[in-house]
C-alpha cells in the first residue's frame, strides 16, 4: 500500500569528528511530503518513517551508504563550454564558479550540478550530491500518514516520468498547503537544459544518487 506521508524534520550532517551541521529543515506549517513505495525518498529514510503513526517523533542517523554514498571524484566532470552557450553566447551571470545549475542526462533524468571552475573551453562541474560522504541525522515528527489516493499516485507517476501535475509536486494536497515532494536520479552523461536556470537544491535529503 502506498502511503501519503508528511513530516516536519531537521536534517543535520555529521562529519568525521562527530560534529553536526544543520543542512535542512521542514516545519509543521510546510512539511516534507512524499508517497511511499515510489522511490521518491531515500530507501533507508522511508523504512524508518513509514511504520510510524501520525504524531510520532523520530530521531535516527543514516550511514553514508544509506544516504548518498561516499564522495566520488569520478562525478567531477569537465564539459565543453559550448554546451552552455545560447546563440553562441556564454551567460556569465548564470554560469560562474559556485553556481548551482539544473542538468539533464541522455535518459532525460534531471539533477543538479555545482560549477567548480570555468576555463576558456571547459566547465568543471561537481555532480556529487552536496550530502555525499556524510552521515545524515534526522529529528522530527510525522504530521500525516494515510493511504495515498489514486490521484496522488497518478500525479506522482506523471511527475517521475517528466510530466507536471500543475502544482509542481505530484501530490494531491488541495487545501493542505504542504511542501513539494522531492525526487532523486542517477548521475550519467549529461547536458545543460537551456531555459531552466533555477537555483536551489530540491533534494531535501532524497535526491541525486
Amino acid at each position: 500500500m502506498n502511503k501519503y506521508i508528511t513530516v516536519a524534520y531537521v536534517l543535520e550532517s555529521v562529519d568525521d569528528a562527530g560534529h553536526r551541521h544543520v543542512e535542512e529543515e521542514a516545519t509543521e506549517e510546510h512539511p516534507y511530503q512524499f508517497i511511499s513505495g515510489m522511490g521518491v525518498a531515500l530507501e533507508a529514510f522511508e523504512k524508518k518513517i513509514e511504520p510510524l503513526a501520525e504524531g510520532e517523533s523520530f530521531d535516527f542517523t543514516l550511514s553514508v551508504d544509506e544516504g548518498y554514498g561516499p564522495y566520488d571524484l569520478e562525478h567531477v566532470v569537465e564539459l565543453d563550454k559550448k554546451m552552455f552557450c545560447v546563440d553562441g553566447r556564454f551567460n556569465t551571470e548564470t554560469f560562474f564558479p559556485g553556481a548551482i545549475i539544473p542538468l539533464v542526462n541522455a535518459d532525460g533524468m534531471r539533477f543538479i550540478g555545482h560549477i567548480l571552475e570555468i576555463s576558456d573551453e571547459k566547465v568543471k562541474i561537481d555532480l556529487n550530491d552536496t550530502l555525499a560522504g556524510k552521515q545524515l541525522h534526522f529529528t522530527g515528527k510525522v504530521i500525516t500518514s494515510r493511504p495515498a489516493t489514486e490521484k496522488e499516485i497518478e500525479n506522482m507517476v506523471n511527475l517521475l516520468s517528466g510530466e507536471d501535475c500543475g502544482c509542481g509536486c505530484g501530490c494531491d494536497h488541495e487545501g493542505e498547503g504542504e511542501g513539494c515532494c522531492h525526487g532523486h536520479g542517477e548521475h550519467k552523461h549529461c547536458h545543460h537544459e537551456h531555459g531552466d536556470h533555477g537555483e536551489g537544491h530540491c533534494h531535501c535529503h532524497h535526491h541525486h544518487e
